[in-house]
């Protein structure tokens, strides 16, 4: 029986107690008035090299014309010619002020936004990590494997994060809706209303859809049926431990089934939800396979990571290296599944040229260029490099340099799906981003852990047990 030490325990919360810190202090450094954001951009605009705003330029300019202009002619033609100059700058000096006061309320928005969209993210991936850990637990079962039976308390473990991450992302979204934060710009007063100013006519479109009771209630449904589907599948693999026949083994079989049915269609929809939505006028038809190919090698890294962990530290005697080679094995083929997603979404919006589907990877090739390029090295060509020997699949620390790359690059890839939408060409990698990071890593370490010390770690009453002992390739 694994024991949840003190060590591990206290590195998870003080995890979560700094990066609640973070993430408090990322609230309270956000600008707290359209006029200090001015102030702000006026203070980077001198430290370029601009040493006054455009509008003195206008009316410094304005100022030596009219000196010109009194010294080259006295006239009456000459003096209304010089009215109606000074008319046009001093109409062009509002321009110049409207856009300022335009630009810094933009800019405004988008720095309230960033410690939510940041917290966001680190939420987001964790969330999809675990829940995709579970769906592959879920695979496993529903297949009857053989080889992966040692590793079930494993992946059980790591689901143990679903429920308190699931309760927090719901929060969060009932926050979104209650318009305690604006991440979701379709949920804005006015968007759906003809008469208001406020109106879009492409949401308006969509709003069948995307309107508030029915994505609240469909954000309900995903989470207590993932919830629902791990208590259920927990409940009956420990119950089978001790059992003498294999009604639990067939009760966690149907199980697995059942979830795997309603998570397809749930994984998409839930991908179109919340964060699709983040870009209301964009969309993609291969939006949910690409969001689940980035989690599904996420998982199995993360699957990966605790395994070696663990037998680092005298536990798992059972698992060899022929169970950490067919999870590189996975790793690696999931990271060229991840790239053939990416790629085929990309290429397809590039060649039809259309703006309305362009305008998403024009934003993120031009706001967020070396975050956009690193991910290919970061999730495809290095993974392939380091894992394509499958000597290197055996070898521990190869697989966990690759995987820890993996988590990062796909890490970043959530990052350029929520950031754009929300912060726009307001972001940076600061204490709101790092900090929530730190949070959810220690939850997830205190869960998973936490759960691990519940039951025993080998599975046992599987028939197929023996060969998973005994597995070797």
């Amino acid at each position: 029986m694994y024991q949840f030490s003190g060590k591990i325990k206290t590195f998870a919360l003080t995890l979560m107690v700094v990066g609640a810190l973070g993430i408090i202090s990322g609230f309270l450094g956000t600008p707290s008035s359209v006029e200090e954001v001015k102030e702000q951009l006026h203070n980077a605009h001198s430290a370029h090299g601009a040493h006054a705003p455009k509008a003195a330029h206008v009316e410094e300019a304005h100022v030596e014309h009219h000196s010109d202009a009194h010294q080259t002619s006295h006239d009456t033609h000459a003096e209304a010619a010089h009215d109606a100059h000074a008319e046009t700058a001093h109409q062009d000096a509002h321009e110049i002020v409207d856009h300022e006061d335009t630009h810094a309320a933009h800019v405004f928005h988008q720095l309230k936004n960033r410690p939510w969209a940041a917290f966001y993210v680190a939420l987001f991936f964790f969330f999809g990590v675990t829940l995709l850990v579970l769906a592959f637990n879920a695979i496993q079962r529903a297949a009857q494997s053989g080889w992966s039976i040692v590793l079930f308390r494993v992946m059980e473990a790591i689901s143990g994060n679903l429920l308190p991450v699931t309760i927090i992302l719901l929060i969060f979204l009932l926050l979104g809706s209650a318009h305690v934060h604006h991440l979701f710009v379709w949920m804005a007063e006015g968007t759906v209303d003809p008469t208001s100013a406020n109106y879009d006519a492409i949401i308006d479109g969509k709003s069948w859809w995307l309107n508030v009771p029915g994505w609240t209630i469909r954000s309900i449904v995903y989470i207590v049926g993932w919830n629902l589907y791990r208590h259920l599948s927990r409940k009956a693999s420990i119950a089978q431990d001790e059992a003498g026949d294999l009604v639990n083994y067939y009760k966690n079989f149907k199980y697995a089934v059942a979830f795997l049915a309603f998570f397809l269609f749930t994984e998409s929809m839930m991908s179109w939800d919340w964060i699709m939505s983040l870009d209301p006028h964009w969309f993609s038809t291969l939006f949910g396979w690409y969001v689940l190919a980035t989690f599904m090698v996420s998982a199995v890294t993360v699957i990966a990571i605790v395994t070696v962990y663990l037998q680092s530290k005298g536990h798992l005697p059972f698992v060899n290296n022929s169970h950490i080679h067919d999870l590189a094995k996975f790793m690696f083929g999931f990271s060229i599944f991840w790239t053939y997603l990416w790629f085929s979404q990309f290429m397809l919006i590039w060649y039809a040229d259309m703006p309305e589907e362009t305008t998403y990877f024009v934003q993120r090739f031009e706001e967020y260029k070396l975050p956009f390029l690193a991910m290919i090295p970061m999730n495809f060509i290095f993974p392939i490099l380091v894992l394509i020997n499958s000597d290197y699949k055996r070898i521990p620390q190869f697989v966990i340099g690759a995987g820890v790359v993996v988590l990062l690059g796909h890490y970043i890839d959530v990052f350029i799906m929520i950031m754009p939408a929300t912060v726009g060409e307001s972001w940076s990698f600061g204490i709101p981003e790092l900090s929530s990071i730190l949070f959810f890593l220690g939850l997830f370490v205190y869960a998973t852990f936490s759960s691990l010390a519940k039951a025993p770690l080998l599975a046992k009453g599987n028939p197929f047990l023996k060969e998973s002992e005994t597995f070797h390739y």
